[in-house]
């Protein structure tokens, strides 16, 4: 098709070309096999979308079916003790989702009579719901015609509309919420949302990829500007990035004569927040010194190599210093609250990845 006779994919065209051709495209080519698909259920559809995250599909099919085998719906999953939720989302990463999904379940159940919102705008009140989490229970569970915008998504609309705001800023990301809700028709039905908006998922998923793109699988392709120009590594525009770096840990690791470790709670805020690990120092003297504190004498350490643990946007140097805790010595109390662990309970608590494997490692498990 000519470019001087393309419909063009702006707002212009919304209520029509692209969201009835992400429809039928999804209804052949899309994925259909997700366990969390096929379901108005809102608390099955948050926690997958909770889950899915900054966490790839194949990883969440891993733990979908495992946490709600023990929290079957959000009345269990609101009566359960923090910990227990942490320790079965132990691996999954982004821990204050887990927290989150928690105090949500709670207020679920307190505010709600245990029965989650059907609009969006309430939805949105809730703890950990943010606007395109909530736009997806409210679409795929009650058939409102609102649109999801998570981070596939922004690349696919971008690219669709060669969006060229930059959206490191608040006011241009907003511009786009504005340009994606243009494209769903007021009165789309409830089939039509459930298929257009996992359709926008599947899209940004399996076709347009952050580089290389497969544009001739793209439903889409026809009306698409990034394409018309053969712009699309230029969308979406964000000129601010996190910078990745690098941060080193010595932990401490006691070890008790039956092979239990001493693992003590991580504050609130920050990495593993609320998680259980072993102490952690910034410099090898300075946990050298913390160890001799406590026992009145210098106590022998064996230095492992360094164990390297990759975040977001942070890779952290994970130095172990092991040690025989002497059977007739107290922990000091100013380490604050913990417990001895072995790699018996290790899937019992909400363990980092690196302390659960360090525990299993270590014990021979």
């Amino acid at each position: 098709m000519a470019n001087a006779d393309r419909p063009r994919a702006g707002p212009e065209i919304g209520q029509a070309a692209f969201f009835e051709a992400v429809v039928r495209w999804q209804t052949t080519h899309g994925r259909h096999g997700l366990p969390w698909q096929g379901t108005h259920n809102p608390y099955r559809v948050w926690l997958s979308e909770i889950m899915l995250q900054q966490t790839q599909v194949t990883t969440v099919l891993d733990y979908y079916p495992r946490f709600l085998a023990r929290f079957p719906d959000v009345q269990t999953l609101a009566a359960a003790e923090l910990d227990e939720v942490l320790a079965l989302w132990s691996g999954l990463g982004y821990y204050s989702r887990a927290r989150n999904l928690h105090a949500c379940a709670r207020q679920v159940v307190n505010d709600w009579g245990g029965r989650f919102p059907s609009r969006a705008a309430a939805l949105q009140t809730l703890q950990g719901i943010g606007r395109s989490t909530a736009a997806a229970i409210a679409a795929f569970c009650y058939g409102e015609p609102v649109t999801i915008l998570d981070g596939n998504v922004k690349r696919v609309l971008s690219r669709l509309l060669a969006f060229e705001g930059d959206l490191a800023q608040a006011a241009q990301e907003r511009r786009l919420w504005d340009l994606a809700q243009a494209q769903v028709p007021s009165q789309a039905g409830h089939s039509e949302m459930i298929a257009y908006t996992q359709g926008l998922m599947d899209l940004g998923a399996t076709v347009c990829h952050r580089s290389r793109p497969d544009c001739l699988l793209c439903p889409a392709a026809d009306l698409c500007e990034a394409r018309s120009s053969a712009r699309m590594a230029e969308f979406p525009v964000r000129t601010r990035r996190l910078v990745r770096r690098t941060e080193a840990w010595w932990w401490l690791v006691l070890r008790r004569a039956d092979g239990a470790c001493w693992v003590q709670q991580r504050p609130a805020r920050g990495i593993w927040a609320g998680l259980y690990a072993f102490p952690v120092y910034h410099t090898a003297t300075e946990a050298k010194a913390a160890l001799e504190a406590a026992t009145g004498y210098p106590v022998a350490v064996t230095e492992h190599p360094v164990v390297r643990h990759a975040l977001t946007h942070r890779d952290l140097l994970l130095h172990p210093l092991e040690c025989d805790w002497p059977a007739t010595h107290q922990l000091p109390e100013a380490w604050g609250p913990g417990q001895w662990l072995d790699e018996s309970r290790a899937d019992a608590l909400g363990l980092p990845t690196p302390v659960r494997s360090w525990l299993k490692g270590r014990t021979g498990g």
